[in-house]
């Protein structure tokens, strides 16, 4: 009953789909090589193989899966052991629904953007990844030969910093306001991917933050119908929100 739960719950995030449940480690490394899934929710608690030893397996064996640990354990033993395994997150139950969400929809946005890279990823892209939107530089303060923020940056950021309580599931601060400076930079409007482009993430989750800031009133929305193909949108930074 509990696993038929977690799945109804599980599929209700965006882009995730269980395709297979195990009932014990042993059946569940069979259904990993079986189904080559590219997650794995994972207990420690488990008969026939615990999660310590599938993890283990999982790790010699070199399968390309990644993991996120579900259980009630939470001894500090355990908790390294299965993090140096390779574990992802660790989340211990009870668990609020909510906290799942948040993990899978890191873990969807960090995926993505690995699927959509076209060239070696920088220090910054990487962090962004690694870290929900944030860099290591972010908040430091300019050095020599970069330019302050502007006063027309700080006014759309003083707006955007009154929207952050009220900011849709699944997007970040830090990367909305990336986006915004990235509009700054790119003058004239930018589309999806060139947002995607600007900062390091996938076109799919520049696309998100956009469509917020668009309904928010902080851009305007303007379709290219010109040459052949898909009509192209274009995103403009407005000078004040409506």
């Amino acid at each position: 009953m509990v696993q038929e739960v977690n799945r109804q719950f599980v599929e209700q995030v965006d882009g995730f789909q269980v395709v297979g449940i195990a009932g014990n480690g042993a059946e569940g490394l069979r259904l990993i090589r079986e189904l080559a899934p590219d997650l794995v929710f994972l207990d420690v608690f488990m008969p026939a193989l615990d999660g310590r030893a599938a993890l283990r397996e999982l790790r010699s064996a070199a399968m390309p899966v990644d993991v996120i640990v579900v259980t009630a354990a939470k001894d500090p033993e355990t908790i390294r052991e299965m993090l140096r395994g390779g574990a992802m997150d660790y989340i211990i139950k009870p668990f609020k629904l909510e906290r799942i969400r948040q993990t899978l929809e890191r873990y969807r946005d960090r995926h993505e953007s690995l699927l959509s890279a076209e060239k070696a990823v920088s220090q910054d892209d990487l962090d962004r990844m690694l870290l929900g939107g944030e860099t290591w530089a972010q908040g430091q303060k300019p050095g020599y030969g970069e330019q302050e923020t502007g006063p027309a940056e700080q006014a759309s950021f003083a707006g955007l910093d009154e929207q952050q309580s009220s900011l849709p599931k699944g997007l970040n601060a830090a990367t909305l306001r990336q986006i915004v400076e990235a509009m700054h930079r790119l003058e004239g409007g930018v589309s999806a991917e060139e947002a995607a482009e600007g900062i390091g993430i996938a076109r799919v989750t520049a696309r998100r933050y956009l469509d917020f800031l668009e309904k928010s009133g902080y851009v305007k929305l303007e379709i290219n119908y010109g040459g052949v193909g898909r009509p192209i949108n274009r995103y403009v930074l407005q000078q004040k929100p409506k």
